[in-house]
């Protein structure tokens, strides 16, 4: 029996033997790209190709491609765990054609990979065709169904439908017709009961698609038209989890060996056997599926957050931790424990995952506490809840109270309603619906974007400038209007552009068009499928024109000093902390720096200030760039070039060297260091577990900060007396400010001392209470210091009632009963808020203290008297 490892390799070596390049998995997390926040299908990568907006280096290719699908239009996280076939993270196997070969071929090789090299049985597979669709006017994939009669009998031929049949890359695109390759994995017996064909895509876990071809062979446009592509395309795609089940005589995904040593290790560490408990199953489940996503995701540099692609992987996380807390009783950390039998497992293949290893195991080790956390508090929370409901005599409580623990707290619906189970309650499930439909209109209005076709006017691609000038003549190829959140602006793609696109964390350039007498401003550029898009909120009027485009100089320089300052505090924190510093992201714009790196403590003032001193050192120094463009990337790395984890590089890459500092960047730098003039770094942080961030700032900001500090420090100079020594005149001042508080304390504490004694001395007994009184101007922690000092003073049958206004005219009722009072069933918070009514205010607190303040002052006789004949009575 083949082992995963050995049916991923041979994968490779078929197709390797066919022509194909092989080529390296491409990131999970995917930056850069506006329309997709994870890799979901195999083809991401190759999108420019498609797209058209990049030559393939090599036409054929194939891979096994780490994919996540969670979010969006293949969201199967709900279905993980409950079944033995959907998964979060898988690997996709596939083999691509860039105007090479086509349905032919991509057929006739699938067939002798599946049934000649793995020798499966023939008898058991199953295909489908697309059917036709009269709303595309499409005929029936009678290509690919002839092509199939060569190796299937008809019978095992299947017409599928648009939604099955028809691939699309989203709404608008490269699209066409796929053939989808199903096996039949039951029994001889239930073979012969019910035919295979009629359980082809009817959800049957042991009759499933392992292997989907694709022919793209049109572009859908935003009308919803179709036209012919010019190049057509191959783009395949096999599930690896599934292959390993149905090589390896199992029936579920988790019964092979991609994920048999983590449900084991899973098991050992919670006591349960797999196999034995049906919910403690679909735990053990989820647990394995998603510790794979989240460790792969943490080595591609993305960190569970409250955003974006954080936000997903920390809702994953948590699921994790939800079951595994609810069905596997584990009330402490532990899936960080299962890191290591997962690097066994796939660190050969995916060497990220061992070299990022004490890492994820932090990170995932803190998510966990985390939410172990927060699910202590929403039980309390719940409790609450349940409390104040069955004290009102329902059997319900609200969904809005649901809601709010799921969206605010974080704590699970599912949860919430097995806890109301136990508590014979139920859930407002309506009112909870209503609440999160209106949040998920409110997430759709925030993130739709309409876009009209491209309207093309110059045929051609696009060429980058930005490293070498300012600004260059320019044509318009294409243009569209982009409607986003209610505003309005068009994308323009030029012939010849200096504008740098947004991308590896550096902002986009702003400037202008210019053409005559008209000048159209550029307020960003974006890079969509490798292409830089000049956005603008208005067309110019002739777009057949020849432009200048000249980007805003002294932002783009602003930008490029603090690229270039990312550099030099990355190998400064190298040298001041250890080699285990990494980028893990950075965000550069003209006015600042963020940058965020490997470590797990937080720095002290003296390695700021080393890290500083090394940097601006190497700017001091006016050390020119050494720009080295289109190396391989073996050469780079022999060079010292430090890669970045999560981050895809192609065989050639850009070398940015500052002296020591060697790094593969594809932004904007400074031709010398000493055009930084300083670099000054203003904060220091954890923005998660492992991970620090530094913020900076450099040039003209670094003035300014510098000015902004010298004038601070004149005006407390000259608060000081223009004293000669600032800080030996400030310490002095403070120890006489703190001598003064302490001598105004005591005084104040001898004055509260009295005030109680004079009360008491004044009091009145009535049934049996001595009532303790204080009106007049009083201020109000002096009131509550004195109800206190009375308690104190005269412990047993002692009310304390206060009738006072501040120096601001406002009132406020004071009551202080004694605890034996208390235990007789007197309550100052009932008997201040009903008095509180004659001062037109409010208030309550505790049995044995409670506090009313108001807005009318004259009420305060009436407010008076009604305490006091509340305690009579």
């Amino acid at each position: 029996m083949l082992s995963a490892k050995e049916i991923r390799e041979s994968f490779k070596s078929f197709f390797e033997s066919k022509g194909h390049r092989i080529v390296p998995s491409a990131p999970m997390v995917i930056k850069d790209d506006p329309t997709l926040m994870f890799t979901n299908a195999g083809m991401n990568q190759f999108k420019d190709i498609i797209l058209g907006n990049k030559a393939a280096k090599y036409t054929r290719v194939a891979d096994s491609q780490k994919c996540l699908r969670v979010s969006g239009k293949h969201n199967d996280l709900e279905e993980v765990g409950m079944d033995t076939y959907h998964h979060t993270m898988f690997e996709m196997l596939g083999n691509w054609s860039f105007g090479d070969y086509f349905k032919q071929e991509a057929i006739d090789w699938a067939w002798e990979y599946l049934v000649d090299v793995l020798k499966l049985d023939p008898s058991r597979l199953y295909a489908t065709v697309f059917e036709g669709s009269s709303d595309d006017d499409l005929p029936r994939d009678d290509e690919a169904a002839s092509i199939w009669l060569k190796h299937l009998p008809a019978d095992h031929i299947i017409n599928g439908n648009k939604h099955d049949n028809f691939w699309e890359m989203g709404d608008t695109g490269p699209c066409g017709p796929c053939s989808e390759i199903h096996i039949d994995l039951r029994t001889e017996s239930e073979r012969a009961e019910v035919p295979g064909a009629s359980l082809v895509n009817h959800d049957h876990p042991q009759v499933i698609e392992i292997w989907n071809l694709v022919f793209m062979q049109y572009n859908r446009k935003a009308d919803g038209s179709l036209e012919p592509l010019p190049a057509k395309v191959i783009d395949t795609g096999m599930g690896f989890e599934r292959l390993c089940m149905a090589l390896q005589g199992k029936r579920s995904n988790y019964d092979t060996d991609v994920f048999t040593p983590l449900i084991n290790k899973i098991g050992s560490l919670s006591g349960k056997s797999y196999g034995k408990n049906h919910k403690a199953d679909i735990a053990m489940r989820v647990v394995a599926d998603h510790v794979r996503t989240i460790a792969f995701s943490i080595a591609d540099s993305q960190l569970p957050s409250n955003a974006k692609a954080g936000y997903v992987i920390r809702r994953i996380l948590r699921r994790a931790v939800r079951y595994a807390y609810t069905c596997l009783d584990q009330k402490q950390a532990f899936m960080y424990r299962l890191v290591d039998t997962l690097i066994d497992s796939m660190g050969e293949a995916y060497p990220e995952l061992a070299k990022q290893r004490d890492l994820i195991m932090k990170v995932i080790k803190e998510e966990e506490d985390s939410f172990l956390r927060t699910l202590e508090n929403g039980i309390h929370m719940l409790d609450e809840a349940i409390s104040r409901a069955k004290s009102q005599g329902k059997d319900m409580i609200s969904g809005k109270e649901a809601f709010t623990l799921y969206d605010t707290y974080g704590f699970p619906l599912d949860l919430t309603q097995l806890i109301l189970k136990e508590n014979g309650m139920a859930l407002n499930q309506a009112e909870f619906d209503t609440e999160m439909d209106a949040q998920k209109a409110r997430a759709r209005n925030a993130a739709a974007t309409e876009a009209t076709d491209w309207v093309t006017v110059n045929a051609g691609e696009q060429e980058f400038v930005g490293y070498d000038c300012q600004s260059t003549q320019a044509r318009i190829l294409r243009f569209r209007q982009v409607k986003q959140k209610n505003k309005e602006f068009f994308q323009i793609i030029l012939d010849r552009t200096p504008f740098y696109a947004e991308m590896g964390g550096q902002v986009g350039d702003h400037g202008t068009l210019t053409c005559g007498e008209e000048t159209i401003e550029i307020y960003d550029t974006k890079r969509e499928n490798g292409i830089g898009v000049h956005l603008t909120k208005k067309m110019p009027t002739d777009v057949n024109a020849v432009f200048t485009a000249a980007i805003n100089t002294d932002a783009r320089m602003a930008t490029s000093c603090n690229h270039t300052a990312t550099h030099l505090l990355h190998e400064a924190l190298r040298e001041v902390l250890g080699t285990h510093v990494e980028q893990k992201g950075s965000f550069v714009s003209p006015s600042v720096l963020r940058f965020d790196f490997s470590h797990f403590s937080k720095l002290t003032p003296e390695e700021i200030s080393k890290v500083e001193r090394l940097a601006n050192k190497k700017v001091r120094q006016a050390i020119a760039r050494d720009e080295r463009r289109n190396v391989p990337i073996s050469e780079a790395m022999e060079m010292g070039a430090m890669a970045l984890f999560g981050e895809k590089y192609g065989d050639e890459v850009r070398v940015i060297r500052y002296g020591d500092s060697v790094e593969l960047c594809g932004g904007t730098h400074v031709d010398n260091t000493g055009r930084i003039g300083m670099i000054k770094i203003v904060s220091e942080s954890s923005i998660a577990a492992g991970i620090r961030r530094i913020e900076a700032i450099t040039g003209e900001s670094v003035e300014d900060a510098i000015d902004e500090m010298h004038d601070i420090l004149s005006q407390i100079k000259g608060m000081l007396n223009n004293a000669p020594n600032v800080v030996q005149a400030l310490r002095r001042s403070i120890e006489e400010n703190a001598d003064l508080r302490k001598q105004a304390e005591e005084v104040m504490k001898e004055r509260v001392n009295t005030m109680a004694k004079e009360s008491l001395e004044d009091a009145h007994i009535i049934n049996g209470i001595k009532i303790a009184t204080l009106r007049g101007v009083r201020m109000p922690d002096t009131v509550k210091n004195v109800a206190f000092t009375v308690r104190n003073m005269s412990p047993e049958s002692t009310a304390f009632v206060a009738a006072t206004i501040d120096v601001s005219d406002k009132p406020l009722l004071t009551v202080m009963f004694t605890d034996d009072l208390v235990g007789k069933g007197m309550n100052a918070s009932a008997i201040v808020r009903e008095a509180a009514k004659a001062i037109k205010g409010g208030g309550g607190g505790q049995p044995g203290f409670a506090q009313a303040g108001g807005k009318d002052h004259n009420g305060l006789s009436v407010a008076f008297d009604t305490i006091i004949n509340a305690i009579k009575h």
